[in-house]
C-alpha cells in the first residue's frame, strides 16, 4: 500500500479553517482509495491518533503568528523524511522551504497554494516579501501546483507560466431541522449571519458598520474571532457597540449548530477576498443560503455569479434591507451550483489520481 502526508496544516480535527476543512476529507477519502494516510497536525493536548482510517501525528509548533506555520511543518517534515512516504502534499506555499528536502529523500511534493497569501494585510512588509518568495519557489520546485480556484490557477499561469492541478473544496449539503435556533434566542428567517476569522481581508468591520447604517430589522449575527492579533477584534467590537441588533458570538465549534445557523439564516455575508474557494462560502450554498458576497473574482467563480455584491459600507446596508423586503431565489440557485461544481467525491477522486501520477 502507498503511503501519503499531508503536511502544513492545524490537521484534524477540522476547527480552524480551509485547509483543516479539506484534510478531514482528503484524508479518509485517500483511505478509501487506497491510500495509507498520515495528517501531521499541531493541536495542544490531542490525543486523538487516529481518524477515518487516517494517522494522525500530532507535533508542536511555536504560538507566534509569523512561526507557528513554518515551526511545525519543519518539525513535521523531519519527521516525514524518515516516514517511507510514496508522496507528500504540503498544504499553504508558505511551506515553500520544506519541499526541497522532502525532494531530496526522494518523496514527490504537490504544494497547494493558498490564494493570494501576501496580499493578506497580517503579512505587511517582510511577511508579505517572504510570502511572495514562497510562492514564488513553491511553484519552481514542487512536482505538482494545486489551485483550489480557477482564478488562482490562472494568477499562477500569468506569473510564472505553470499549470496547475484545479482541485477546490467540496461543498456540505445541509438541511437540518432549526430547533437549536432557538438556544440563542433566534428563528428560522429572523436574522443575518456572518462567519469569519476577524481579518482585515475578511471585510468584517465593513459588514458591521456597513449593517449598524442600516435600517434592516433583522439581528445581525457574527461569528467569529481572530487567531493572533486583538486590534482588529476591538475595531469591529467598537463598530458594534451600542448597537442592540448586532450580537457578537465568537467562535462556535458546534458544528450541528453552525449548520443550523446557516440554514436559518435570512441572508449570509460573506466578506473573504483573498483565499480563493473559501470553505465558508461552500457551506452557506451547501445551505441554501442567500449570499451577499464580496465583489471578488473567487466570489463571483465559486457562486456562478448568483449573489448579492458588496464592496463598501453602502452596499452591504442596502443589501440587508433589500433581503428584508423582498428576499430572492438565489439560495436555491447557489445550492445548484454546489451540488454541480462542488462534490466531495470529485475532489477526493481528483487528489487520488494526483497522488497515483506523482508517487513513484
Amino acid at each position: 500500500m502507498k503511503r501519503v502526508a499531508l503536511l502544513g496544516t492545524r490537521g484534524i480535527p477540522a476547527q480552524h479553517g480551509g485547509f483543516e476543512t479539506a484534510v478531514a476529507f482528503i484524508g479518509p477519502g485517500l483511505v478509501e482509495h487506497g491510500w495509507d494516510v498520515t495528517v501531521y497536525c499541531r493541536n495542544p493536548g490531542q490525543h486523538l491518533r487516529s481518524y477515518q482510517g487516517t494517522r494522525l501525528v500530532n507535533l508542536p509548533a511555536l504560538r507566534l503568528k509569523a512561526a507557528e506555520t513554518l515551526s511545525h511543518t519543519a518539525l513535521s517534515t523531519g519527521h516525514a523524511v524518515f516516514g517511507h512516504f510514496d508522496v507528500a502534499i504540503v498544504f499553504n506555499s508558505g511551506n515553500a522551504p520544506f519541499v526541497r528536502p522532502l525532494q531530496w529523500r526522494g518523496v514527490p511534493v504537490a504544494v497547494h497554494v493558498d490564494g493570494l497569501e501576501a496580499q493578506r494585510a497580517k503579512w505587511k512588509g517582510f511577511g508579505a516579501k517572504y510570502y511572495a518568495w514562497a510562492e514564488r519557489t513553491s511553484v519552481r520546485h514542487a512536482d505538482a501546483i494545486i489551485a483550489d480556484a480557477y482564478g488562482i490557477a490562472d494568477h499562477i499561469k500569468r506569473t510564472y507560466g505553470r499549470d496547475s492541478v484545479y482541485l477546490p473544496y467540496g461543498a456540505p449539503l445541509t438541511d437540518p431541522p432549526a430547533a437549536r435556533l432557538a438556544e440563542l434566542g433566534l428563528a428560522e428567517q429572523r436574522y443575518h449571519l456572518t462567519v469569519a476569522r476577524f481579518e482585515p481581508e475578511n471585510h468584517v468591520l465593513e459588514i458591521v458598520r456597513g449593517y449598524r447604517r442600516s435600517t434592516a430589522r433583522l439581528p445581525l449575527i457574527v461569528i467569529g474571532a481572530a487567531s493572533y492579533s486583538h486590534d482588529y477584534s476591538d475595531a469591529v467590537a467598537r463598530a458594534a457597540g451600542g448597537d442592540s441588533r448586532i450580537q457578537l458570538l465568537g467562535s462556535v465549534w458546534d458544528q450541528e449548530l453552525l449548520d443550523q445557523l446557516y440554514v436559518g439564516a435570512r441572508s449570509v455575508l460573506h466578506g473573504h477576498s483573498v483565499g480563493g474557494t473559501n470553505p465558508s462560502l461552500l457551506r452557506a450554498m451547501g445551505a441554501s443560503a442567500r449570499v451577499t458576497a464580496y465583489d471578488c473574482v473567487f466570489n463571483r467563480e465559486v457562486t456562478g455569479g448568483h449573489a448579492r455584491w458588496f464592496v463598501d459600507e453602502a452596499q452591504v446596508a442596502q443589501a440587508v434591507v433589500a433581503d428584508e423586503v423582498q428576499p430572492d431565489d438565489r439560495g436555491q440557485l447557489v445550492r445548484e451550483r454546489a451540488e454541480q461544481a462542488y462534490r466531495w467525491e470529485d475532489v477526493i477522486a481528483g487528489y487520488a489520481e494526483l497522488c497515483a501520477r506523482l508517487s513513484p
